[in-house]
């Protein structure tokens, strides 16, 4: 039979209210009880009732994250795995599971009414913000506790880390405008994703600072796979007028445009530049390394959990819209035209 509070306090001679305050920590009882319990209870082989714990203080102890059913996020990912480590080990270091699930595709956003409902979370990461996003007006109207990784169109009057990645692909423009390159293409994931449509806002922009023609025929809309950048790529390249330079919005499409100008026997670097955006580990041992724009994946999952953490237990958060700046790292695969 397990081990209850009424055997402990017997043992010690002591009431069962006081035996449960005292492993709960309450300051009300002296230290010399306290190690006296704690020492029985352990001697005894104690668990605690962990579900009548988190009822009694009417937490869980779980957060979650719900994948979007469309566009999934997939742990081979390297930014997102990265990201989710982050995740993870912010939550471990204050007692706390994360959860993982996936939105079920007919019941599209309801899915977060049924967990909101059913109380089995503290609060909820929001992945893939977009443009609009019905998630965080959900999660803002029923007042429950929740952190997003990235922004919307406008009202952000929530709690968030992002990116600027505006300014970092503007910065990427820039550099190979300064290389000499004056016929840019752009690879950019779906833009309704407000991290997408900033990408994409941020090359033109770049742009027209330099006073380039803007040429929508050198914009390809795709998904975030490897696949994706290639076929884009091949499209981009055998134009009768091709680009000298691809800016691609990810590392995977970047990486795929690689593959995609190797194949048409182009050398990477030489007769056309590409450059990606997040600097995934594959980035630097890609052939040849990849110039690309920095974020700390792992930092900014550490900080989204810690944030979501603190707003459940009631700690201070001293700042809750963190727009944290990329930073540009040149490799062998952007260089002067040829």
């Amino acid at each position: 039979m397990p081990v209850t509070l009424k055997d402990i306090a017997e043992r010690v001679g002591k009431s069962v209210p006081t035996v449960s305050r005292a492993l709960a920590g309450f300051d009300d009882i002296s230290p010399k009880t306290r190690q006296e319990v704690q020492r029985v209870a352990l001697e005894l082989g104690y668990e605690p009732n962990t579900t009548a714990r988190n009822l009694q203080k009417q937490r869980t102890d779980t957060i979650a994250l719900i994948l979007p059913s469309t566009n999934l996020l997939r742990f081979s990912d390297p930014f997102f795995s990265e990201f989710l480590s982050g995740i993870v080990e912010q939550a471990a270091q204050f007692n706390f599971y994360l959860s993982i699930s996936t939105e079920n595709p007919a019941e599209g956003h309801d899915t977060y009414t049924k967990y909101i409902g059913n109380r089995r979370f503290d609060g909820f990461i929001v992945v893939r913000t977009q443009r609009q996003d019905s998630r965080i007006e959900m999660l803002r109207r029923h007042g429950v506790p929740f952190v997003a990784f990235g922004r919307t169109e406008s009202n952000n009057d929530f709690p968030f880390v992002d990116e600027d990645g505006r300014v970092g692909i503007r910065q990427m423009v820039h550099h190979l405008v300064e290389l000499g390159h004056r016929r840019i293409a752009c690879i950019t994931e779906p833009t309704y994703l407000t991290k997408s449509y900033h990408r994409l806002q941020g090359f033109i922009e770049g742009i027209q600072a330099h006073h380039l023609p803007y040429d929508p025929a050198l914009i390809i809309e795709t998904n975030f796979r490897q696949r994706s950048g290639r076929l884009s790529a091949l499209e981009l390249l055998s134009r009768p007028e091709r680009p000298t330079a691809i800016v691609a919005c990810n590392d995977l499409l970047a990486l795929g445009a690689i593959t995609a100008a190797q194949e048409m026997g182009l050398v990477v670097g030489r007769d056309v530049s590409i450059t990606g955006f997040d600097d995934i580990l594959l980035a630097e041992h890609a052939n040849p390394p990849l110039t690309t724009v920095h974020q700390p994946a792992h930092q900014m999952g550490t900080m989204v959990a810690q944030m979501l953490l603190k707003l459940i237990t009631g700690e201070t958060v001293t700042e809750k819209q963190i727009i944290l700046k990329p930073i540009l790292v040149i490799r062998q695969s952007s260089n002067v035209p040829q």
